[in-house]
């Protein structure tokens, strides 16, 4: 199967035009639109629906994406093995990330790694509402949670730290509580989910709370608004300690029974699809995000 047409393949799907991704090759839009139909032929499948106004996916071109994303990935990387494949890093990298994360730490670093590596284009969607890393067709993802997805694999960035915290005026309005039962009485500003928590206590023991027995009166799915709110005193929130340890130290924001813990906190993953090899890009970005972000977490240091 060749190569080439395969890029232009995934090109085509990334930016829904066949001509644009023919011309990023190095091929005329004619070139471009035989070599798509040519391969189509071969698989006995439509890759790309195409009408006069629009290109889409199909959902056979869907399922071959990221196979042929892989084919192109161990082509590089045997060229690589035997010292002939390309030393730059190039293409195109589709990344998601909550955007509340990546407006305060991955934003700023930017400017730095494009200039490492000039000849890559970053395509970044940023969200705090839930993705699906597969049907998004995204080279990689950053995710805080617990990771489920056999399909996927994850490289560790750091630890995500959860906190009961409030504004000073929030508990001078409302008292400071002194043990889980008191947040019932509290208003509290929800984010996504209303699960239940499983919370150990100072001795140890094992409790849960509920945001819905809470005086609830927020629910919000954005990280910044969430934090927001929480400063200007609409509540008491459950938030994660890369988002708020600025606040806290300058003491716009107070941690609410810090002698309680979550049983279980969720990890900051970098993951991306299962595959053989992982491709220079992904790599590349992987490498210098861990470095920057993971090796010393700005949220625990004194």
């Amino acid at each position: 199967m060749d190569i080439q047409s395969l890029r232009l393949f995934v090109l085509s799907c990334e930016t829904l035009n066949i001509s644009g991704a023919g011309r990023a090759l190095g091929m005329a839009p004619a070139v471009a639109s035989n070599r798509i139909a040519k391969l189509e032929h071969t698989l006995g499948v439509e890759l790309l629906h195409r009408s006069t106004r629009k290109v889409s996916v199909s959902l056979e071109g869907q399922d071959f994406l990221p196979y042929a994303r892989e084919m192109i990935a161990q082509e590089e990387a045997a060229l690589a093995a035997l010292g002939k494949g390309k030393a730059e890093i190039s293409g195109t990298l589709r990344f998601a990330a909550p955007s509340t994360f990546a407006q305060l730490y991955i934003t700023p670093l930017l400017p730095t790694f494009m200039d490492r590596y000039p000849d890559l284009t970053l395509d970044l969607h940023l969200s705090d509402a839930q993705f699906d890393l597969i049907e998004g067709s995204y080279d990689l993802a950053l995710r805080n949670s617990v990771l489920e997805d056999s399909s996927l694999m994850a490289r560790k960035l750091a630890d995500d730290t959860r906190i009961f915290c409030a504004s000073p005026k929030c508990l001078e309005r409302d008292g400071t509580p002194h043990v889980l039962g008191d947040l019932n009485a509290h208003r509290f500003i929800a984010f996504r989910n209303l699960d239940p928590k499983d919370i150990i206590d100072p001795s140890g023991s094992q409790s849960v709370f509920d945001p819905k027995r809470t005086a609830q009166r927020l629910i919000l799915n954005d990280g910044v608004s969430q934090k927001l709110a929480t400063m200007e005193g609409a509540g008491i929130s459950i938030n994660s300690l890369w988002a708020v340890h600025r606040e806290l130290k300058q003491g716009e924001l107070v941690k609410v029974l810090p002698g309680y813990t979550f049983a279980s906190n969720p990890v900051l993953w970098l993951i991306y699809p299962k595959s053989n090899v992982v491709s220079g890009k992904v790599r590349v970005f992987m490498d210098f995000l861990i470095e920057h972000i993971g090796k010393s977490p700005a949220w625990l240091r004194p």
